[in-house]
């Protein structure tokens, strides 16, 4: 496979600063040289230029930085489509969960997607149920289609239906209203504990299936429990363990549709070792095709 390495250092979506470092800290993990073990063929394109936060102001406190998250995420989505274009898959490296705004718009200009998003939050915020005006709480609800036409634009990226987000534990209360009335497929961390990662992944890659031309993988470090990715922005304890998580990307790459996939969330500041960005490095290659069998 030819993978496209694209970083997108912007943290103008969080509400902590440091995941701007994230495409940085992955590369120094060693993903290009992992890729390439795996035989795959790497072209690295760089970072998508943005600003940094304090060249630029809030003009509206529930959608805190949106022109140049908008400006941001749209040069991504002209970059990602050209990646589409020369027919390769494209790696998107973060930065803040809002970069997906861009990578999947790119993709879904040349396939019906479906979309599986592992994750502690919803990201199902609108500028209507926010409580923090933080807009990486709301790229999943703009590509289905909510909020503010400036995020969410028309005609909707991915439909709610082929939306499925694994390992949720912490929702807002507007967000889970809005979750239940889209029809989006969420399978919490509660619903993993009952019937087992394994029996919950296989009806969200189902869905993710569904009528579509490919899967889109958003990987968020914060699915996992923090004592495994203590570097990311908004830890929620309860989360994936290190093999939980290889496991899902491992199902997900068993499909064979896997058409892109970002890795996002990854902050140096708070990480110990590289650890978090280590482990973004370990999963990429585990849902880009690394097995390790047993007879």
């Amino acid at each position: 496979m030819h993978i496209d390495l694209i970083g997108i250092p912007i943290d103008f979506g969080a509400g902590r600063r440091g995941v701007d470092m994230g495409p940085s800290a992955i590369r120094y993990a060693g993903l290009h040289e992992s890729l390439e073990s795996l035989g795959h063929t790497v072209l690295d394109r760089g970072n998508i230029e943005v600003p940094i936060a304090e060249t630029s102001q809030v003009a509206e406190l529930k959608l805190r930085y949106l022109e140049p998250i908008v400006a941001a995420t749209n040069r991504l989505a002209d970059e990602v489509a050209r990646v589409m274009e020369s027919g390769h898959f494209p790696l998107t490296l973060g930065g803040d969960h809002s970069l997906s705004l861009g990578s999947v718009r790119g993709v879904a200009r040349h396939k019906r997607l479906g979309l599986i998003w592992l994750d502690a939050h919803g990201d199902f915020n609108t500028a209507e149920t926010t409580p923090s005006g933080n807009i990486h709480g709301m790229p999943l609800a703009a590509l289905a289609g909510y909020g503010d036409p400036r995020l969410a634009g028309t005609p909707r990226t991915v439909d709610p239906a082929n939306i499925a987000v694994v390992g949720v534990r912490q929702l807002d209360p507007g967000e889970r209203v809005l979750l239940r009335e889209a029809g989006v497929n969420v399978f919490s961390m509660e619903k993993i504990d009952r019937v087992g990662l394994y029996n919950a992944l296989g009806p969200a890659i189902e869905a993710a299936s569904r009528g579509t031309d490919g899967i889109y993988l958003s990987l968020d470090l914060d699915a996992l429990d923090p004592l495994y990715a203590p570097g990311v922005g908004t830890p929620v304890d309860g989360g994936f363990t290190y093999r939980e998580a290889h496991m899902a990307c491992e199902m997900i790459a068993e499909t064979g549709k896997l058409v892109g996939m970002d890795v996002v969330e990854v902050n140096p500041i708070l990480d110990h070792s590289n650890q978090t960005a280590i482990l973004a490095v370990e999963l990429t290659m585990s849902a880009l095709g690394q097995r390790v069998w047993v007879d």
